[in-house]
């Protein structure tokens, strides 16, 4: 199990270091907060860190629900992938937004994988 948690923790690391990036993208900018427009360098990181916190709110569930019914390190091994997914978008997006798609699939399958052995773990479970 301590890979699943790893891996959980190193998305939440992840999220921050997201986090940190806008924080110093709009000290760079020089945008005054609660602006989040007016700077596009700033509105790309913005997005980053928005679109991971949307991610991350399905990711964490189901790795830990997958975790606990399937074999943890393959499931941890799918959440590397995330990771990585996360990464390639985040450098993809603060390039060009039109090159996000393989990190942003890099990152949606492995929470779709996730979700879906979480689901058929719990029924599975729930009948048995």
């Amino acid at each position: 199990m301590y890979y699943i948690e790893l891996i959980a923790m190193l998305a939440v690391a992840q999220y921050l270091f997201f986090g940190a990036m806008t924080g110093k993208a709009r000290r760079t900018s020089g945008l005054k907060a609660p602006a989040i427009t007016g700077s596009p360098v700033f509105e790309r990181m913005y997005r980053v860190q928005m679109n991971t916190l949307e991610m991350i709110v399905a990711f964490l569930p189901s790795l830990f629900v997958a975790g606990q019914h399937q074999n943890p390190i393959w499931v941890a091994a799918i959440g590397c992938v995330y990771l990585v997914g996360r990464f390639i978008y985040w450098r993809a997006y603060i390039s060009g937004p039109s090159s996000r798609s393989l990190g942003f699939m890099l990152t949606l399958v492995p929470i779709m994988v996730l979700a879906a052995l979480a689901i058929f773990s719990v029924v599975t479970a729930l009948f048995n």
